[in-house]
């Protein structure tokens, strides 16, 4: 069965949904109900449900913004949208956040069990693709080419010249459109582990790899060494947008699909193809750079932080957020790019090092400073909630309500047995 979690803001229809829909019979499992977009991020943090059913024009959080958070927690969700008329033609450009489907409202419970059923054969289907092992038409042709780039360690690294006449193979191969692109270029190691964390890959799981690469970029994945090595070509705006996103949606479709755990190594990026040997020497290296940690994703980056203490990272984190919390844009990605350490590395080393996820940190420290505003201060709440990183009043006194049991006016007014109890 698959997990789903609905949400929808008006009560009576979300109530009439989940008690008139049989979840069970199309193959589905109710796991959770938000009433507005920040407890849908929530519930898909601490869930991970396999499909979120969700209004689009939602309270806090709009629907869109919605899906590209939960993109960027857990990329394997499924969303399905539900959309009126009005903003049908909006919810079209979020096409790129894992929308599996658009339903229009007003819906009855007998329309939306006839859909979820449909979409159940389509996530069934995408389950099956990852598994079956069908390789890619052409794949033999290009295969000499990029072996003998990974492999050759004689080759003389950013070579321009040698670069040009790369490029132009790629484009005569029909890999890229144009030789005078601006790409970049990485490699990604993976091996699928079992139980007793032994390397179990085979060479059918290179195409359930590429299968998910090439919603992102540009990739070639083959089998070389008992792991699946896989060069990335894109953009540097491209590697920063996704390549976190790409390689958590591999470890989760692999921990849910396969019931299996992974390891993935990523190596630096570079300029030209000539350079590739060293970022799969660099991949290989990431994979397995310690016998404590055979599962997990690993930059050669994080790898190199790693020797100045995971502890000294995540100090920096905080730093960043205590620093930085009235910021609206402050986010595990920002953090993580001014650390220079992946997105992935760092919320491990965060739950690790804390026991708590970043976003309950941000969340901490900016009601924190709201409860010693509200008691110290004459701001109004309006301007407390903007000083303390939040864009919407109403959104802000949903979080503070949610942290203290209590509004932010009725804080201030010491309305509350906990706030007199801890002399606040």
């Amino acid at each position: 069965m698959y997990t789903i979690v609905f949400a929808d803001d008006e009560e009576e229809v979300r109530q009439a949904i989940i008690q008139k829909v049989a979840w069970n019979d199309i193959g589905y499992e109710f796991v959770g109900e938000a009433g507005n977009g920040a407890e849908a991020l929530e519930l898909v943090e601490k869930l991970r449900p396999d499909v979120l059913l969700t209004d689009i024009q939602m309270p806090f959080i709009s629907g869109i913004e919605l899906a590209r958070q939960v993109r960027e927690i857990h990329p394997s969700t499924q969303i399905v949208f539900l959309s009126g008329h009005d903003d049908f033609t909006y919810a079209q450009k979020a096409i790129q956040y894992n929308i599996i489907s658009y339903l229009l409202k007003p819906i009855s419970a007998a329309e939306l069990t006839e859909e979820l059923a449909k979409i159940k054969i389509k996530i069934d289907e995408q389950f099956r693709l990852f598994t079956d092992g069908v390789s890619e038409p052409g794949k033999e042709a290009v295969m000499p080419f990029f072996m003998s780039l990974l492999l050759d360690e004689f080759q003389v690294e950013n070579d321009e010249e040698r670069d040009k006449e790369l490029n132009q193979k790629l484009v005569d191969m029909a890999i890229t459109d144009r030789a005078d692109n601006d790409y970049l270029y990485t490699v990604m190691s993976v091996s699928i582990l079992n139980e007793a964390e032994e390397n179990v890959t085979v060479e059918e799981n290179v195409n359930s790899i590429d299968s998910v690469l090439k919603k992102y970029f540009k990739s070639e994945s083959f089998f070389i060494n008992g792991k699946i090595t896989s060069i990335l070509m894109s953009g540097k705006r491209g590697f920063d947008k996704y390549l976190h996103i790409a390689v958590e949606e591999i470890c989760e479709k692999v921990r849910r699909i396969m019931g299996r755990d992974s390891g993935i190594g990523i190596g630096r990026l570079e300029k030209g193809l000539s350079s590739i040997h060293k970022a799969y020497v660099e991949s290989v290296k990431a994979i397995g750079y310690s016998t404590k940690h055979k599962k997990g994703i690993f930059f050669i980056e994080d790898m190199e932080k790693n020797k100045n203490s995971a502890e000294m990272i995540s100090e920096k984190a905080l730093e960043i957020i205590n620093s930085s919390y009235m910021n609206p844009e402050i986010s595990l990605v920002s953090v993580s790019r001014e650390i220079a350490v992946s997105p992935n590395y760092l919320s491990a080393l965060i739950k690790k090092t804390t026991g708590s996820t970043f976003i309950d940190l941000l969340t901490k420290k900016r009601i924190d400073v709201a409860t010693d505003m509200l008691l110290h201060s004459s701001f109004k709440v309006r301007e407390i909630a903007e000083q303390c990183g939040y864009n919407d009043q109403h959104y802000f006194s949903y979080s503070f309500k949610k942290v203290t049991g209590v509004s932010p006016n009725a804080y201030r007014r010491g309305d509350s047995e906990d706030s007199v109890s801890n002399g606040k």
